[in-house]
């Protein structure tokens, strides 16, 4: 399956002028969706008045909105709202989230396909042969086919592997999913025994060490669940110890893994997406939840996906409290993670949720079924994660779609329309509160849309993080440097203004990922001979200073996660390919999935 382009905010500088509708052509909101404004009060986000603010100026004079090419796509990273701190993807508690997603540069695959034009996650994923067999049988069958949903386990259930089992593609140790990973001991000894003073361990270091089906896989992940990272790749979840590397439990699943929410539930359980069936135009409307602290398979079901727009759509996944969703353009789907209990689907009105951020707060992007059949009229909305009752509303000028959730604490949106890309502050009861003024700079994140094949959330970017006083965001580097460079911009939530810049060292990148403690972390890409790291920067900017200092000696190593993500906690960082990929077999296997650094 080839590896289309996200269908992303365009790469380059933001700022766009965005303007709300006017008032006086905003329409009621529909049944069930926010309620009406209060006598005397004029129609802004639905239940709130309009707030004053330099919404909809200009921006800076600059480049806004133009495409730009290079390694960092266009946007993605919410977290817990009110959390104290800003959530990194996949599944940290909010005292210690990790950062997500940094790409050195992005892997280009041979057979990439540019997806259908549509809004509101339709065709975000690339489907190939399924989107043909699809189509053909919606002609057939009028658009009213649907697939029976099941309650309970079918008759291919999830097969656990303790560490000492063996099974297909398994080594002489039994060791299916992290073949190698021991035998890379040594050459993490010898980049040790080159380290200078200051610098981190190579902790572990591991290799792919599964034959994948043509094109290569995803790979899901990684959540750390106390002292275990999780990653879930093709048919197979596995848990491995954070300090050696070694793997801990593995679950076989019975189809190929297809989405997968950027976080699990605070007790370590989470719900994969998978196919149903094992052929190649199979869809991904399967659903197995599985507790990553043991590895054991829970309730597995089906649901069903009827209709082009929702057959067509990629699968977007968040966990909200005990609530996992399967959201699509046309509507979306919530379970009850402890027993698969269906809790809501389709709601009243014709705007319906097509995704949602993971966090105690459930929210969501919502398209609108218009006139013209498109959904690219959408919406803000905070909805209760348990009954789906939307619970505030906010409406985005006809012709921009939500892109991403850069933090839901303070709530961040990133908003896209053709070549334009407006990032705005909502309050937390859903009225404007700033848009960022961009400036001259161009700035790019990376999120697991721009990663993946399939599953495209829209929390889970590295290169922006916020607090309850800034928005952090990088620059790219230009393109033709050698020895790319970069900086960190600060801007003022109340008033979208940059506060101040922040340089990266010589001829490396600064990516933000969270904030803690009341400074901003980051990742520092390796450079040439220059190992990366973990970096940080206080409330007032000025120097980054090492938090983690990774060995120089393994910079090669590190700049080969060309196209990875990042996770940090617990002085550990953890380096993990977001999809697996080789010429043939044997390069594939032997391609390093993961490694992790720390003292």
């Amino acid at each position: 399956m080839g590896q289309p382009p996200g269908q992303q905010p365009p790469q380059g500088s933001f700022g766009a002028p965005y303007d709300p509708p006017p008032e006086s052509v905003q329409p009621s909101p529909p049944p069930g969706y926010g309620s009406a404004p209060p006598p005397g009060r004029t129609a802004g986000p639905y239940g709130a008045p309009v707030q004053p603010g330099p919404y909809g100026t200009p921006a800076q004079p600059g480049p806004y909105g133009v495409p730009q090419p290079g390694p960092y796509n266009a946007p993605t990273q919410p977290g817990p709202y009110n959390a104290p701190t800003q959530p990194g993807p996949y599944g940290y508690p909010p005292s210690a989230q990790p950062g997500y997603g940094y790409p050195q540069q992005q892997l280009q695959q041979q057979s990439q396909q540019p997806p259908p034009p549509g809004g509101g996650g339709f065709f975000k994923g690339g489907r190939g042969a399924v989107i043909g067999a699809v189509l053909a049988v919606v002609l057939l069958a009028g658009g009213g086919i649907w697939f029976a949903t099941s309650g309970g386990d079918d008759d291919s259930k999830p097969t656990a592997r303790a560490s000492t089992d063996s099974g297909p593609g398994a080594t002489g140790d039994g060791k299916a999913e992290d073949r190698g990973t021991h035998d890379l001991g040594a050459e993490a000894d010898a980049l040790n025994a080159q380290r200078r003073p200051g610098e981190a361990k190579v902790l572990w270091l591991q290799e792919g060490g599964v034959d994948l089906p043509r094109n290569g896989s995803d790979v899901y992940g990684p959540w750390i669940v106390g002292d275990t990272v999780v990653k879930a790749m093709f048919r197979t979840v596995s848990g491995y110890s954070v300090t050696d590397g070694g793997r801990k439990w593995s679950l076989r699943m019975p189809s190929s893994l297809c989405a997968a929410p950027s976080q699990p539930t605070a007790d370590g359980k989470i719900v994969f997406g998978i196919k149903t069936g094992t052929a190649d135009d199979a869809l991904c409307n399967s659903l197995q939840m599985v507790d990553l602290t043991t590895g054991k398979a829970g309730w597995r079901k089906t649901y069903r996906r009827q209709g082009a727009w929702d057959l067509l759509s990629d699968v977007s996944m968040a966990i909200n409290g005990d609530t996992v969703t399967v959201g699509r353009t046309s509507r979306t789907d919530a379970f009850r993670v402890s027993d698969g209990a269906v809790l809501f689907g389709e709601l009243p009105g014709n705007c319906q949720p097509f995704g949602f951020a993971s966090g105690p707060v459930a929210i969501a992007a919502t398209s609108c079924q218009t006139a013209a059949d498109d959904h690219k009229e959408q919406q803000v909305q905070r909805i209760d994660p348990v009954t789906g009752k939307v619970q505030w509303t906010y409406k985005v000028k006809k012709g921009w779609e939500v892109a991403q959730f850069y933090s839901v604490s303070p709530l961040v949106v990133s908003l896209k329309r053709e070549d334009k890309w407006a990032i705005i502050v909502l309050n937390e009861n859903g009225t404007y509160r700033s848009q960022l003024v961009g400036g001259t700079d161009d700035y790019g994140t990376k999120c697991g849309g721009d990663l993946l094949t399939e599953g495209k959330n829209l929390d889970n970017c590295l290169g922006v993080a916020a607090d309850d006083r800034m928005v952090y965001l990088a620059t790219k580097p230009a393109e033709d440097d050698l020895t790319p460079n970069n900086k960190v911009v600060a801007f003022d939530l109340n008033t979208g203004q940059a506060k101040w810049k922040a340089a990266a060292p010589a001829g490396q990148t600064l990516m933000p990922m969270r904030t803690e403690g009341g400074r901003l972390l980051m990742y520092l890409a390796a450079g040439k001979n220059k190992g990366g790291g973990i970096a940080s920067l206080p409330p007032t900017g000025g120097t980054p200073q090492m938090v983690l200092r990774h060995p120089a000696a393994a910079s090669a190593v590190e700049r080969g996660f060309f196209d990875s993500r990042v996770a940090y906690q617990n002085g550990r960082c953890l380096l993990m390919h977001a999809r697996i990929s080789g010429i043939d077999d044997e390069d594939e296997k032997a391609m390093k999935s993961m490694a992790g650094f720390g003292s």
